[in-house]
């Protein structure tokens, strides 16, 4: 608690030092949707000191705050308020917001942090990794598109990946993103164009622990109020135009040793450069990858991803700098081997994306399940793909189905999560149906364009 209040004590000095009059106490939802409340700064330490009072049901929303049933956060403790508790190490003076800082919450309700809510989700995963001997190095790549704010109309038109001409449409947008995101805590990379009209990527340096899905909170909510500032709409939802690709949000990771020093993926005298951790890290994935689709991919939308021939995958594969299995992995060396997990969309929530993925490898891990062979060609040719290999589902109906059923990862996540997520998505399975007697093509665009 003592190191806790320092902490707080040099975010104040910085809240004084650059003039911020306002702080942002913010946090995520299920969806991943950025929810706050702004507290003027000389209120700033009460706040982080004794807890900040915020309806705990936000955890149980869908993108436009409509209030499924069975979620266990709204009528069922009687839409009561929970109270937010500030990580000081995610403080950021904003600098597209004049005289602005934000800082991350997680809830507590009764006294107990809020097993459902998905920061604490993740954290707690980390925790079970770190208990292991290991820590997490990762980093959220997104895809997204931008279209203009009142006619809807695409940053860019046609088809074709990584053209100078469509990367500088607009330079005011993309320096201010590059501009702006590292003072936020987002070590840019790489921008580019990508593959659909008005689609965008920008890559970022990975981090270790729980920084790294707290960057991809980051990350996806400035560029959407960056781009709502210049007059656009930046939209995460991963398959806003039906005909057009869609965006993905692939998870790249790699164990380490507890203290973040020694890279644990690669062996040198292994025949395929992987170590013995990471090979069952991986299958870990594998096996459980029908289930946890949902949670990387968790929306009616997200699952329409999954087609063959799209770059998503479409089976339990993996293989080495492979676009088409669901595993793509890089060997370079014990501090540049990685995995690139490519079940993840941009309509996800990068904190489940990190639970689930370290859920599935800690039981490859703790059962020392067996990698099966990798595929060297193309994973949509079924004569490349081992024999019984998993397909993903790319349905809410089936994923949801292959969720409820695995009991592995449904006990390292919890039954509060589990309850809370799958309401949700009974909740969508629900507005699919009515949307469907309707007649009504938009509603999926109508649910999450916007928000996510």
């Amino acid at each position: 608690m003592d190191s806790n209040n320092a902490t707080f004590d040099k975010v104040s000095e910085q809240i004084a030092k650059d003039e911020v009059h306002y702080v942002r106490f913010e946090q995520t939802d299920t969806y991943g949707v950025a929810r706050s409340k702004t507290v003027p700064a000389v209120h700033f330490t009460e706040k982080v000191t004794g807890g900040l009072p915020f309806y705990l049901g936000h955890v149980g929303f869908d993108p436009q705050a409509n209030i499924p049933s069975g979620t266990g956060y709204n009528a069922e403790i009687g839409f009561a308020d929970g109270l937010m508790f500030a990580d000081p190490n995610t403080y950021v003076t904003l600098p597209w917001v004049e005289n602005t800082g934000r800082i991350l919450l997680e809830p507590k309700f009764e006294g107990k942090f809020v097993d459902a809510h998905p920061r604490v989700l993740a954290r707690k995963q980390l925790e079970r990794l770190k208990e292991l001997g290991f820590s997490l190095l990762s980093a959220h790549e997104h895809e997204f598109f931008v279209v203009d704010k009142e006619t809807l109309d695409p940053y860019t038109h046609g088809y074709n990946i990584r053209s100078t001409l469509r990367n500088y449409k607009d330079p005011a947008l993309v320096h201010q993103l590059l501009r702006d995101l590292p003072k936020v805590g987002v070590n840019v990379e790489v921008f580019e164009s990508e593959y659909g009209p008005g689609q965008l990527e920008i890559a970022y340096k990975p981090s270790f622990g729980i920084t790294s899905p707290d960057t991809a909170h980051t990350f996806r909510t400035s560029v959407k109020e960056i781009a709502q500032l210049r007059g656009y709409i930046a939209t995460f939802m991963s398959k806003p135009f039906p005909l057009s690709s869609g965006s993905s949000c692939h998870f790249n990771h790699s164990l380490w040793d507890a203290e973040g020093q020694k890279g644990m993926m690669h062996d040198e005298n292994s025949p395929n450069g992987l170590s013995q951790v990471a090979q069952h890290w991986i299958a870990g994935i594998l096996a459980h990858a029908p289930a946890i689709s949902l949670l990387m991919a968790p929306t009616v939308n997200c699952l329409k991803r999954f087609k063959p021939g799209t770059f998503a995958p479409c089976n339990a594969t993996w293989g080495f700098d492979n676009r088409s299995v669901a595993i793509r992995v890089k060997v370079g060396g014990e501090r540049g081997t990685y995995i690139e997990n490519r079940l993840g969309a941009a309509g996800g929530n990068p904190y489940i994306a990190v639970a689930a993925t370290v859920a599935a490898g800690i039981d490859g891990i703790q059962r020392q399940l067996q990698l099966p062979a990798p595929v060297n060609g193309n994973a949509y040719d079924p004569k490349n793909v081992p024999p019984k290999t998993a397909t993903i589902p790319d349905n809410m109906e089936a994923a949801l189905g292959y969720f409820t059923n695995d009991n592995i990862i449904r006990e390292a996540l919890g039954a509060d999560f589990c309850r809370c997520f799958g309401a949700l998505k009974l909740h969508e399975i629900k507005m699919e149906n009515e949307a469907k007697a309707k007649g009504d093509t938009d509603w999926e665009r109508n649910l999450f364009f916007e928000y996510l």
